[in-house]
């Protein structure tokens, strides 16, 4: 089972701002203070972050209102360029651990405490796109979420 999992050093801080600031770079956009200030708030938080939660705390920072429109414009660039993901189930986003690396991703998010653990597994995500293809169907960015308890709240 080990040989098909993806492990990362995963950086934190203003290394994993750096690497998210070349990745972003790397793709010919640029690193602007706003966006610095959105992936900070971000890689923060704990839990999966909607868009308003990410306003409400570069609003507080900057002493000025930041439009909840504008950081979804600036999420949806994150994800496009593999900066940061989207937790479909709730409506949230959480910092790309590991920048530039692409893999489809499972998250496991808990029901109870909105935590969402973020797993690399090729060997599933490989295989949920070959059933795809054998529909016919071109798959562009598999989404797995498993809902349920984490083990700290089962507990």
């Amino acid at each position: 089972m080990a040989d098909h999992h993806h492990h990362h050093h995963e950086p934190t801080g203003t290394r994993l701002a750096d690497a998210a600031r070349v990745t972003l770079e790397a793709q010919s956009e640029q690193w602007t203070p706003m966006r610095a200030a959105i992936f900070d708030a971000l890689a923060a938080e704990e839990k999966p972050a909607s868009a308003y939660d990410i306003a409400d705390t570069v609003s507080k920072a900057r002493g000025k209102r930041v439009a909840p429109n504008s950081v979804y414009r600036i999420l949806d660039l994150f994800v496009t360029n593999n900066i940061a993901m989207r937790v479909e189930s709730a409506n949230a986003y959480i910092a790309n651990a590991h920048p530039g690396c692409h893999h489809d991703c499972i998250f496991l998010v808990c029901r109870t405490c909105k935590q969402a653990t973020h797993l690399d597994d090729d060997k599933v995500t490989n295989q949920v796109r070959a059933v795809a293809e054998q529909e016919g169907f071109r798959p562009e960015r598999p989404v797995i979420e498993i809902l349920g308890t984490c083990a700290k709240c089962a507990a």
